[in-house]
């Protein structure tokens, strides 16, 4: 007989940031058998590289000394794994374990779990393992009572397996990272934009988000009671940026500054993860200013910042931040043909997806398109970029989620403001955005750098979101 016993893998951290440049921390359990049975030594080999594929992954990595076999040793090895605050468990069977384990751990464990099947043994007439025959019991026994869960199915080995992995981590820690988030309104939405609006229940109900309210009042105390000196550092960093003005000076970026370091401090000093802000029409006439240079800077920075009060837009950023998707542009759909949409914004994309510096359409300093007062980012969308255009929204009681892939292509014109147009891949424009509107679906959409809609329909899935 083979023996059950499983060495304890250390705790590994590696530097770098996998999701909002925190690591995430994971619970590896292996299910074991009380009774032996398929091939147990290719089991072990499966555990073996396992173990070696994890060894390299951007995680921290915590393994319980022993084996879950039964009831008992399952609920010892999730106390272990929560002792350690590991955010997210991947349970493997690299033979059949009992299915009689999946309601145990569905009560010890609300969040989900990721279910990782490894591959049969090619050579030979023997049925080796059933690792997935295992996954796929304990996946209808999660579905029928309501539980959450992601799957992993291949050889450690394999690229395309760790990529899979990879995904299903971010995907289960985002989904528990959600129940303790705190979005940060200040002023409300627009005047007008009543989709955007926030209302503290259903975001809560929908994605377990906490939110919290500031008036425009509070915002200025804290713009105006920054120190000369705490100003003119910020300024100075922001001249480090290179950025040339259009039709701006130097002389504009003490506003801007105070803006910017407004935002931060709000995201700061009231833990917020994500935040929102009513920046019109009050901002310009009250500061002087508007606040787009230094929300684009802080989307730079990888915080979840959104304009004109759009709460599920600063959440829908927050999502593919946390999801490892990069930083993210949110737009305007200003128009559109058969085949692209025309993206733009009043001037707050981050300056990582616009042209490089010295191209044309780099970002500059400028004022604004409408009211010409400063401090926008001027600047076009990098070309020939793959893009993913999404949005989170809220709608007849529940949350929707719409994705599609494409690429940036050059703007047929330029526009005052940040500019971009986007080559869709497989889907005619006007017929999705009609029955995007047919759904309710607000007046932003959020563009992330590279193709994530395989894991946005996962997400979605796992989140129980109806996805368009």
């Amino acid at each position: 007989m083979i023996s059950q016993t499983v060495e304890t893998l250390p705790d590994k951290k590696v530097s770098g940031s996998m999701l909002q440049s925190k690591p995430v921390s994971v619970g590896m359990i292996f299910l074991g058998r009380k009774r032996p049975g398929f091939d147990m030594s290719w089991g072990a080999q499966m555990e073996k590289k396992v173990r070696a594929s994890l060894a390299t992954a951007d995680i921290t990595i915590f393994e319980p000394p022993q084996k879950a076999v039964d009831d008992n040793s399952l609920r010892q090895a999730v106390a272990a794994c929560q002792a350690r605050e590991v955010e997210v468990l991947v349970l493997l069977q690299t033979t059949m374990a009992d299915g009689r384990l999946a309601p145990t751990l569905a009560q010890l464990w609300p969040d989900p779990p990721v279910l990782w099947a490894t591959p049969e043994n090619q050579q030979g007439d023997m049925i080796s393992s059933c690792s997935l025959v295992g996954v796929h019991c304990w996946a209808s026994i999660f579905r029928q009572m309501g539980h959450s869960y992601e799957m992993v199915y291949g050889d450690p080995e394999s690229p395309a397996t760790q990529q899979r992995f990879n995904g299903a981590v971010r995907l289960a820690a985002t989904v528990r990272r959600l129940r303790t988030a705190r979005l940060g309104v200040i002023g409300g939405q627009a005047p007008g934009y009543f989709a955007m609006g926030a209302d503290p229940f259903s975001i809560h109900s929908g994605l377990g988000v906490q939110m919290q309210t500031f008036s425009l009042m509070e915002f200025a105390d804290v713009v105006l009671g920054f120190k000369d000196g705490e100003v003119a550092a910020d300024v100075a960093a922001v001249k480090n940026l290179g950025l040339k003005h259009k039709d701006t000076s130097d002389e504009d970026l003490p506003m801007a500054s105070r803006l910017y370091l407004a935002m931060r401090w709000f995201m700061d000093h009231e833990s917020l993860d994500a935040m929102t802000i009513r920046e019109w029409p009050e901002m310009p006439n009250n500061f002087g200013q508007w606040p787009y240079l230094g929300i684009a800077r802080l989307t730079d920075e990888g915080r979840a910042v959104a304009c004109e009060g759009d709460a599920d837009g600063a959440m829908t950023a927050w999502i593919g931040e946390t999801l490892g998707m990069g930083r993210c542009y949110l737009t305007d759909w200003l128009e559109h043909d058969e085949e692209t949409i025309t993206v733009w914004h009043g001037g707050a994309a981050p300056m990582s997806l616009c042209a490089s510096s010295g191209e044309p359409g780099a970002p500059v300093i400028a004022r604004h398109f409408n009211i010409k007062k400063p401090a926008v980012v001027e600047a076009t969308l990098r070309t020939r970029m793959p893009v993913t255009v999404l949005r989170f929204w809220r709608c007849d009681g529940k949350y929707y989620l719409t994705a599609r892939e494409g690429r940036t292509i050059q703007p047929r014109r330029h526009l005052m403001g940040t500019n971009g147009l986007v080559q869709l891949m497989c889907q005619d424009p006007r017929q999705w955005f009609e029955e995007l509107c047919h759904h309710g679906m607000p007046h932003h959409v959020v563009v992330f750098e590279g193709h994530h809609l395989e894991l946005l329909k996962r997400f979605a899935q796992v989140m129980r979101i109806e996805f368009m």
